[in-house]
């Protein structure tokens, strides 16, 4: 069971790829970190497990359950890298800006010859022979 959409209900909002189960551990042991840029929101532990080294933390993705959607401000913190998310300074003129992993859409990247192209390439300069058995 997921929940459609972004919902207010008993004053939690309520991502769209929450099933129940997440929804109510969110609700009861989690408190809300920050978000980024996508929607995606962060979540910690309220309190430590016992016999535990650290606290939980995971994220409630806005859209499709993906992890390449995480910006690396947010990796570095969900992983335990740092202690606190990187501060979100703005991005450098020569930075590009986060994009999730293409593999698998139409956005993918496909070279010369590929099925969807065609299936031809241009033959190159000293090109394969086929290997034929003897």
């Amino acid at each position: 069971m997921r929940f459609g959409g972004w919902t207010k209900r008993r004053g939690l909002r309520i991502c769209c790829v929450m099933n129940i189960g997440t929804w109510l551990f969110t609700k009861l042991k989690g408190r809300q970190i920050g978000s980024d840029a996508a929607g995606n929101l962060y979540f910690e532990e309220k309190r430590q497990r016992p016999g535990s080294q650290r606290n939980r933390r995971w994220v409630a993705y806005a859209g499709p359950v993906e992890a390449s959607a995480i910006p690396p401000e947010w990796h570095a913190w969900l992983h335990y890298t740092t202690d606190a998310p990187l501060p979100d300074t703005g991005r450098k003129v020569w930075q590009k800006p986060h994009l999730a992993n293409a593999t698998g859409t139409p956005l993918s990247y496909r070279p010369p010859g590929h099925d969807y192209q065609g299936g031809h390439r241009a033959r190159a300069a000293g090109d394969y022979e086929a290997w034929t058995p003897s």
